[in-house]
């Protein structure tokens, strides 16, 4: 935008009416970085790219001079069609699989379980690039006057450079509201604007210009997956996508001219300005694209239609608040001990305070990359880099998951090609769950709908999926709760590990290792309470939570058979991904009543009877059969080495630092296992913590960092949060486990997003907990490493907004309100508990002995 063109005054935030009195002094908790991911030369890799997206629309920014690269998705570009999630032979293998574990022929069971295995996912796909060249005299830029940066408080791409005596900026955003992604590009001299640009897509596709000023691509999805090959002998139509770029430049200077009938030609313009708009013949799960109504380039002309008398400052205004409505309820600052960097003098004080704008000063001002930061990280330990990573997993979510959007996938939304990591398909053993976990505590749960809308579907194909068959059964009697199918046979909906876009439930293709899961709809499930206990919504959990937990719960009890020792059990049972060593010495991952299963079903089940509590229907049923089952459900045990047992019988880990954490679902993400409640547990879980030790993946590194925290173990929770500091070749990433890209994006590797997710899902866990009535503050904050800080905006259970601040490693003081709910908090810190109670829509200020000492209307 022009300087001087307008400006744009807001109201303060909730957070900003909030201080925390520092007696006079400078806030310490201040911070005078700017939320920026910066480079200073284009990109080589993708990973060094900048993402933008809207949760439907997504694009990587490259930052070439001559020639530059926009890679863009659209959210509902997939293979294939709606599927058959039955399988007529499961209540066969089923039994079989059933007897065989009943007989401890575990490894047979194993081998057997993979004829309950189905067909693979679909493909998450790209759309295409927008390629942009400039004139010849760009090869000669200088080198020294480039950067490129991510504001994450503006969601904005900045590019500058320059040539000669003319600066070139271009500027970038997806706006939300008008479903469109931007591009600026504009030149400090008049006329000095000239390039052609094009569109072009990996996938089946035609473009050509559309009047003057215009192009349109359309082109089609596969309508199957590319190998392995599902069908052999046909070739469905798949989803049909159009995006169609509109190009616009300043008036009465510039030319715009047609090439080979598909290319857009600008020449001695003062500043241009593009806008690309997409649709698909998405029309949801069950649909066959072949069937849809929808006319993806009618739908885009439409939408470019509606936008056409906006200026780009419009445009931008309205972006603006819409996104920073979101992002900026939010805010963390975090600083080093001041008295540690007296200790180190003041050169080291320099260095420290010049961080924190990622200038490093020694008699000269250099200009130092995100990559470097996090690369210095090992040695610096520079808190304001843990600000921006935090801030960077919200920015992502709002990007990639907004209401009327798919749910985030395994690389959000970005992705740039059609045969991506793992399918890029949601992955419900932690993966798809881990996107949403910083939706609640980090305010943003708005950004949760697409999930809730996809649960929804997912209950649909399941209770295919699950299909009960009205047969008599004689055996496996269980007459106190009701008769139990012993087949797939069964009531309510199930979703196993993997799913795509058309809400697939059945198996995966393959190992019942990682296949044979059919945890992953109840999983979900959990989301939808927690939803519920953080915004206190009672119409939400009536109409739409408490339905699919319903759905849930009658599922698991007809899985639920009579087992050992007078338990329920769940067989077949797997703990996602992982084997073990059989009793005869043979490698398996088929047996009963993992620790996990057990954990999610009485996770599912607590749920079910606290929702009825609230919506009074505690006579129900259904609610007297999950209270009967859940008193016969095997308990937590704990192996004799110390650590948690992984499955029912205390079998030997066949891969002892394995990535998964599952059979510590209890203590996080669930709440069986807390620390006030079961401190026998929870150190069978720290022992088993260390004995995965640190190593792993990305998500593996967050999970352990929030399980950490979950323990009050500071020391251990930061340690995690550093081990993910480590910069991530993508030229050799193979040879990494875990760390982070240039551009920020958590690395498997390859790119993973859920780590990003879980990254600020953890720091937020380490500065408070809560349950619907207690608050915990600074439960692991790292005194040494953050001495100083301040959140403002954290949510919590109980509707509750949450501000705290601390000084050298001690709370300061810490604010609370509820804007609709009275209630009764009970405050912890340091081993005192103070109990509050707090009226709707007052503000209420305790210090560091947790005495109120100021309140006020919001």
């Amino acid at each position: 935008m022009e300087d001087g063109e307008w400006v744009l005054v807001r109201p303060p935030t909730e957070i900003e009416c909030w201080s925390p009195g520092w007696g006079g002094e400078e806030d310490e908790g201040a911070s005078s970085d700017p939320l920026k991911v910066r480079f200073f030369g284009p990109a080589k890799h993708w990973t060094d790219a900048l993402p933008i997206g809207n949760g439907r629309l997504g694009a990587m920014v490259w930052g070439g001079v001559a020639s530059e690269t926009l890679q863009l998705n659209e959210a509902t570009l997939w293979t294939g069609t709606p599927g058959d999630y039955t399988n007529p032979d499961a209540p066969k293998a089923l039994a079989e699989v059933r007897k065989l574990v009943d007989d401890g022929d575990y490894a047979a069971a194993t081998k057997a379980a993979v004829k309950l295995s189905g067909n693979p996912s679909d493909v998450y796909q790209l759309l295409g690039d927008i390629n942009l060249e400039f004139d010849e005299n760009h090869l000669a830029y200088a080198e020294e006057t480039y950067s490129r940066g991510l504001d994450l408080d503006t969601a904005t791409v900045t590019l500058k450079y320059s040539v000669g005596d003319v600066e070139y900026t271009r500027e970038h955003f997806v706006s939300y509201p008008d479903q469109v992604i931007v591009t600026k590009i504009s030149g400090s001299k008049p006329g000095s604007v000239s390039f052609t640009v094009s569109l072009d897509s990996k996938l089946h596709h035609h473009s050509n210009s559309s009047g003057k000023s215009q192009i349109i691509m359309e082109g089609s999805c596969p309508g199957k997956r590319i190998p392995p090959k599902v069908y052999e002998n046909d070739n469905p139509q798949g989803i049909l996508f159009s995006a169609v770029l509109d190009l616009q430049i300043s008036d009465g200077r510039g030319v715009i001219t047609v090439l080979d009938d598909k290319k857009l030609k600008v020449e001695g313009s003062d500043w241009a300005v593009l806008y690309l708009v997409a649709s698909s013949s998405f029309d949801g799960p069950f649909t066959k694209p072949i069937d849809s109504k929808i006319d993806p380039t009618s739908e885009a002309l439409s939408t470019m239609k509606s936008i056409r008398n906006l200026s780009y400052s419009d445009l931008y205004a309205r972006h603006l608040n819409d996104y920073q409505n979101l992002f900026r309820r939010v805010t963390l600052q975090l600083s080093k001990s001041s008295k540690s960097v007296m200790r180190h003098g003041s050169l080291e004080k320099k260095k420290l305070m010049s961080s924190r704008t990622g200038m490093y000063l020694e008699g000269s001002e250099n200009r130092v990359t995100t990559a470097a930061r996090v690369k210095s990280f090992k040695t610096d330990e520079d808190p304001s880099l843990v600000e921006l990573l935090f801030q960077f997993g919200r920015y992502l979510l709002i990007s990639c998951s907004r209401p009327g959007s798919q749910p985030a996938n395994l690389q959000g939304i970005w992705n740039k090609d059609i045969e991506p990591a793992w399918d890029g398909a949601p992955h419900l053993n932690i993966n798809l769950q881990m996107n949403y976990w910083p939706s609640l505590p980090c305010n943003l749960s708005e950004c949760q709908e697409p999930l809730f809308d996809y649960i929804s579907s997912l209950s649909i194909s399941g209770s295919k999926t699950a299909k009960k068959r009205h047969v008599p059964l004689e055996i496996n009697h269980w007459p106190e709760v009701a008769m139990i199918c012993v087949t797939y046979e069964a009531s309510g909906w199930v979703t196993h590990q993997v799913s795509d876009i058309w809400a697939k439930t059945s198996p995966d293709r393959g190992q019942a290792v990682w296949a044979l899961w059919p945890m992953g709809g109840a999983w979900l499930c959990t989301h939808l309470w927690e939803h519920y206990t953080f915004t206190m919504d009672k119409e939400f959990l009536k109409s739409k939570a408490y339905p699919l937990l319903e759905g849930c719960a009658t599922f698991l009890l007809d899985w639920l058979i009579e087992g050992r020792g007078g338990y329920l059990e769940t067989n077949p049972s797997t703990s996602p991904e992982h084997m073990f060593i059989a009793p005869d010495g043979k490698p398996a991952s088929v047996s009963y009543s993992t620790t996990m299963d057990i954990a999610i079903i009485r996770e599912v089940f607590s749920e079910v009877v606290s929702a009825a509590e609230v919506l009074g229907k505690n006579e129900d049923d259904l609610v007297q059969k999950v209270r009967q089952a859940q008193a016969r459900l095997p308990p937590t045990k704990i192996a004799r080495d110390g650590s948690i047992m992984e499955w029912a019988q205390d079998f030997e880990d066949q891969e002892v630092h394995h990535r998964h954490l599952s059979h510590l679902f209890g203590l996080f993400p669930g709440h069986t296992i807390t620390v006030e409640k079961n401190p026998d547990l929870c150190k069978a879980v720290d022992y088993t913590l260390y004995k995965r030790g640190e190593d792993g993946p990305g998500w593996s590194t967050a999970w352990k960092a929030a399980l950490w925290a979950r323990l009050h173990n500071s020391e251990h929770a930061y340690r995690m949060v550093k081990h993910l500091f480590d910069l991530v070749d993508p030229a050799r990433e193979a040879d990494f486990e875990g760390g982070l890209y240039s551009n920020l994006f958590t690395a498997h590797p390859p790119f993973q997003i859920d780590a990003n997710f879980g990254f600020c899902t953890a720091v937020a866990e380490m500065i408070v907990q809560s349950t619907p009535k207690d608050l915990y503050l600074l439960p692991a904050l790292p005194r040494d490493k953050w001495a100083n800080g301040c959140v403002k905006g954290l949510k919590a259970r109980g509707g509750v907004t949450v501000n705290v601040c601390w000084k050298e490693g001690d709370l300061h003081q810490v604010g609370v309100w509820s804007k609709d709910q009275n209630s009764t908090r009970r405050l912890h810190y340091r081993g005192s508990i103070v109990t509050a109670k707090m009226s709707a829509g007052r503000v209420y200020t305790f210090n560091r002995q947790l005495k109120c000492v100021k309140t006020y209307t919001l």
